[in-house]
């Protein structure tokens, strides 16, 4: 989902040159919001939010014309509603996303079997053997933004190029609701015209680093020694920058989308200082990684704590297992670990977990013994429970009462059987 809004737009002509591109990046304009006025159309035009209603919640999407006033995604609610006083709160209806996505990645599929999704609302297609049935780069990108429109009623915006890393660019810059071709021959000054805070991987603090020596452009990253990208940003990012700047980007659009990590955070109504309950929250979400880890086919190596406190002072804890799993009770006892190294110096506003270092599970083969076994037996209980009686229906004790969340979507949600196309 793009963070802009709107404003510098850049579009191509009918007609433009599209010599030497293969790859498309389609990002769904303002998805959630879009999805939302697709079903309203009385907030067509209006400024939206779509996130916790409570002002203790966070931003999950926002349409463009809250976009204009400052409001952006995973910012507090109520910092939001200060900017823009005048927007219209919406809860977020997550399986009507996910359908609407589904639907979305199976026209995709049905141009080329080479998608990548990188998210809910957007993907990577590889169209280069798919000339002979739809036509060029540039007049299959039309078709797809065409049958998107009138087969969901949402519209879309496409980046063309040769790479991968350029055509991300070319969808940002075309956003809303358009098409953007960057021919391999434009590449070169396509780039260099670009800020250094344009390049796929360059957040603030390197964007920081580099403009602190005169770095601004990509044109001036060309110019500088390697050397000095080197120490700006250390030896591997000043490697990738240093490639990127040039058009230099070999990764393929891969049909085997492998997760990095599974994790679920919550922002309470009030903050929270009761050591009890926040362990009762980590159970919760140690439960909640766990069931999508299994879903997934995943064993996390890795679990991590977050930890925000009521002054937004932020702490995050890792450790590293000593046998992958997906067993919500060894998940959660590591986070509770985690969390009982910490001072409770103030009131938390924020508790999160995450499952990291993924493989696929039983990868090491069947060990001679499990301690967990009894704990999978519970694990397989709840998940026939889930899949019969829908999530909630059947929980531990140990985490039952009201729920002090503001019903925040996952922080990474993913689609069960998104990389599917299904």
């Amino acid at each position: 989902m793009g963070r802009g809004d709107g404003t510098g737009r850049l579009v191509s002509p009918d007609g433009a040159d599209d010599r030497g591109t293969r790859i498309l990046h389609v990002d769904m304009d303002a998805f959630y919001p879009s999805v939302e006025v697709l079903d309203d159309p009385s907030l067509a035009g209006k400024p939206i939010i779509v996130g916790g209603a409570e002002g203790r919640g966070v931003v999950s999407s926002a349409s463009y014309e809250a976009r204009q006033f400052g409001v952006r995604s995973a910012m507090s609610m109520g910092v939001a509603l200060r900017l823009c006083p005048q927007a219209i709160v919406v809860t977020p209806h997550f399986d009507r996303y996910a359908a609407l996505s589904r639907q979305v990645m199976a026209i995709f599929h049905d141009v080329t079997p080479l998608v990548e999704p990188l998210s809910i609302d957007e993907a990577f297609l590889d169209v280069s053997g798919a000339r002979r049935l739809w036509g060029s780069p540039a007049q299959i990108a039309r078709m797809l933004r065409a049958r998107v429109k009138s087969e969901t009623g949402l519209t879309c915006s496409i980046g063309v190029a040769a790479t991968k890393h350029v055509a991300k660019i070319a969808s940002t810059i075309s956003k809303p609701d358009g098409l953007l071709i960057v021919s391999e021959p434009e590449t070169a000054a396509f780039l260099a015209a670009r800020p250094v805070r344009a390049l796929w991987g360059v957040g603030p603090k390197a964007a920081e680093a580099l403009e602190a020596r005169g770095i601004r452009m990509v044109a001036d990253v060309l110019d500088t020694p390697r050397a000095v990208l080197n120490r700006a940003l250390g030896p591997a990012m000043g490697e990738r920058i240093w490639h990127l700047a040039r058009g230099l980007d070999a990764r393929e659009v891969s049909t085997e989308r492998i997760e990095k990590s599974v994790g679920h955070e919550e922002t309470f109504l009030e903050d929270i200082r009761d050591a009890v309950v926040l362990r009762t929250e980590l159970r919760r979400l140690a439960d909640r990684v766990a069931a999508r880890l299994r879903d997934g086919g995943w064993e996390a190596a890795t679990v991590a704590l977050k930890l925000r406190f009521a002054d937004f002072t932020t702490l995050s804890r890792s450790q590293t297992l000593g046998e992958p799993t997906n067993v919500g009770q060894r998940i959660g006892d590591t986070a509770i670990e985690l969390f009982e190294r910490i001072p409770l110096d103030q009131p938390v506003r924020l508790i999160g977990v995450r499952g990291e270092k993924l493989r696929a599970a039983g990868f090491a083969g069947a060990a001679l013994w499990d301690d967990d076994e009894e704990w999978r037996r519970v694990d397989e209980a709840l998940d026939g429970a889930r899949e019969r009686f829908g999530r909630g229906a059947v929980t531990r004790a140990s985490v039952l009462g009201a729920r002090r969340d503001v019903d925040a979507l996952p922080t990474n949600p993913r689609l069960r059987d998104l990389e599917s196309g299904a």
